[in-house]
């Protein structure tokens, strides 16, 4: 039986990624996720003018690795048509040279050097907070983690953090309590204030007040080679490509930090062995990447195609739900179990293909260190049973509000 739609009933299906009815413990999330990934691979919303979601993995990872067949912009179902704004939405090849802008970035040599750095950022976040034996875990800490350390990449002042802070904190979520409206005008001030900012930065590279060792100078006077030949990138290509980086490595380590808090109090046996053997943690920090992905990427069909067994036409738009690709039991034994040392973990929560994370490597190194120092200094963190962790729902979920309580930590051994 088909629909009036012309889609067969039984690849129908309400789900809102948007919805804030989502916006609740994991658990009731991924439940609702699991009733999608049984109903089928590929199913069909009729919501924001029509969308594909697709659930599974080996179709999730089959379109990411296809760039030619799948477009990647509109990469967000609620602004589609608005215009490329990030390098995420271009396509390969002018996608590629963004990447070759931003490679120096994340050479091996270069995070390896930052470890120290990063671990100092960690204890010094630890540090203001661990003689209350409570904190905001995401205002304080996880949040601010990946916000400093951008500014370290990028060799600019840790004092600006707090403004960059702000800034995301408006962009990404608004003002608590604001009407849309107010938010609307707000969002658009703190995004002039960032975009500034960059503006800045950049003129100070062409006055020559940053050294040619500087990588953010390399940034800015390095050409990419396109095309047709070579060429700088410009002030709006730069301020969009610093945008990015300030935003995709928040969202990443920010929820990883969130959720890998709140799985381990509900896993009290993995989180002992976190405390008692840190060499188990790279492998933890993969299982949570895979347990709570982000992300949904959005895609755009450049021709008519077949996957899943069901006839997608070209300009159909797909939402790829990353978080239910990694939890799909055909490609992850016993899936919705939390395995520290889980071995394969093939998952995608950095995607796959032409996209696949270039700071991906930054953002496991920033998890890593941050576990570790959370579990040698506050080992017995808990949640607070009657002020309960806050979520939001869309295209990249997140948590706005985790409150935890602990011992009085160590202080000293750092």
């Amino acid at each position: 039986m088909t629909t009036a739609t012309g889609i067969p009933e039984n690849l129908m299906t309400d789900f809102d990624v948007y919805n804030p009815a989502l916006a609740v413990p994991t658990d009731v999330f991924q439940e609702r996720v699991a009733e999608l990934r049984a109903q089928g691979p590929i199913l069909f919303s009729p919501l924001y003018g029509g969308h594909w979601i697709v659930t599974r993995y080996k179709e999730v990872h089959a379109i990411l690795r296809d760039a030619e067949t799948f477009s990647s912009y509109p990469n967000n179902l609620v602004n589609a048509g608005q215009g490329r704004f990030l390098p995420l939405e271009l396509d390969p090849p002018e996608h590629g040279y963004y990447r070759q802008a931003l490679q120096p970035l994340f050479s091996p040599i270069r995070m390896k050097a930052l470890e120290p750095e990063i671990r100092g950022i960690v204890n010094e976040l630890i540090d203001g907070f661990i003689e209350r034996g409570e904190c905001e875990f995401i205002a304080e800490f996880a949040h601010e983690l990946p916000t400093r350390i951008f500014l370290a990449l990028m060799g600019w002042p840790l004092a600006d953090a707090p403004k960059f802070t702000e800034w995301t904190d408006i962009v990404l979520q608004g003002v608590p309590g604001a009407s849309e409206s107010e938010n609307e005008a707000a969002r658009a001030q703190a995004a002039e204030e960032i975009f500034g900012y960059f503006g800045a930065v950049i003129e100070q590279v062409r006055a020559g007040e940053y050294g040619e060792g500087h990588l953010t100078a390399h940034i800015v006077c390095t050409p990419m080679k396109v095309a047709d030949g070579e060429r700088l990138l410009t002030d709006e290509e730069l301020c969009r490509m610093f945008f990015l980086l300030v935003v995709a490595g928040l969202h990443t380590v920010q929820g990883a930090l969130a959720w890998g808090l709140v799985h381990l109090t509900w896993n009290p046996a993995e989180r002992q062995m976190l405390i008692n053997d840190p060499d188990v943690i790279p492998q933890a920090v993969e299982e949570i990447l895979r347990m709570e992905t982000a992300s949904s990427s959005g895609r755009r069909a450049t021709r008519d195609v077949e996957i899943g067994g069901v006839s997608i036409k070209e300009g159909d738009q797909l939402l790829l739900l990353m978080t239910s690709a990694n939890r799909d039991s055909t490609e992850f034994e016993n899936a919705d179990t939390l395995i520290l040392d889980r071995e394969p973990n093939r998952h995608i929560a950095f995607g796959a293909g032409a996209h696949r994370c270039l700071g991906s490597h930054l953002a496991r190194i920033e998890l890593r260190l941050a576990l570790e120092e959370i579990h040698r200094r506050l080992p017995d963190y808990a949640l607070v049973p009657d002020n309960p962790p806050v979520m939001h729902a869309s295209q990249v979920r997140g948590c706005e509000k985790l409150p935890i309580t602990f011992g009085k930590g160590r202080k000293a051994g750092r």
